[in-house]
């Protein structure tokens, strides 16, 4: 798709929150947090002209590398949220992006996110094939208190959890959605946990592909405050979650 009349380097969307979104106490799940923001880096990659469409000419996908999220608080079912995003790094095959949440005109949530170009055919990062100068850069405005890292997860663990990945868990690009590693971890926490609001912030790293029928262990640490799962296959490592609590 070409770059579209309306584009600006900065985009801000509405979404209203509705049931299937949201958890047993009306707020919005955590998992559902990140889909309204991966659907709003989607919206605004479409008007700029590098959406999935456009990179599926070259046979790439921007795929998400790291994530971290700090939460204030969650909106509730029937809220409107206003996700304001904006790029703070682009060049060759990675981006670092913004991603912030409003209700009312107060921010609730922010994130900062990274993302890789990866070739769908050999399953490798490599440079974007699209233009992408016309996307103003801001690297001072910064989305989170603190930015994302390389989660320490080579203490002491325990094994949580076995499965095997199934159709259900696999995306449009044939790997298992970013957002199902973190439902798989947030369903062995303690309820109470999610219920009251309890985590303040949330990072993920994906280090590896997962596919279909792939048998994978679930790790955990749990330590004050702070839990780490990690998601191996193989003995190697595909994925890591950190959990801060208040």
């Amino acid at each position: 798709m070409p770059i579209a009349p309306n584009f600006t380097s900065v985009l801000s969307k509405d979404w209203e929150i509705n049931f299937t979104q949201c958890a047993p106490n009306g707020f919005l799940k955590y998992t559902d947090l990140c889909n309204i923001l991966q659907l709003t880096a989607a919206a605004h990659s479409e008007i700029g002209g590098i959406s999935f469409l456009d990179m599926q000419q070259f046979n790439q996908a921007w795929v998400l590398s790291r994530m971290r999220v700090e939460i204030t608080k969650l909106p509730k079912w029937g809220d409107i949220v206003t996700v304001k995003t904006w790029i703070n790094s682009l060049e060759n095959s990675r981006s670092v992006r913004a991603l912030e949440m409003h209700v009312n005109g107060e921010k609730i949530v922010g994130s900062e996110t990274f993302w890789a170009v990866f070739n769908t055919k050999t399953r490798r990062p490599e440079g974007l094939a699209l233009p992408f100068d016309h996307f103003e850069l801001y690297p001072e405005k910064r989305a989170t208190q603190e930015g994302f890292s390389k989660i320490n997860f080579n203490h002491e663990k325990e094994i949580a959890f076995e499965k095997t990945v199934f159709l259900s868990d696999l995306d449009i690009v044939n790997h298992v959605n970013n957002v199902k590693y973190l439902e798989w971890c947030l369903d062995l926490v303690d309820e109470k946990l999610i219920l009251n609001q309890k985590i303040k912030s949330f990072e993920m790293n994906f280090l590896k592909e997962l596919s279909l029928k792939d048998k994978v262990i679930i790790h955990e640490n749990i330590s004050e405050n702070e839990t780490i799962f990690s998601i191996t296959k193989e003995d190697k490592t595909s994925f890591a979650l950190q959990l801060n609590c208040k």
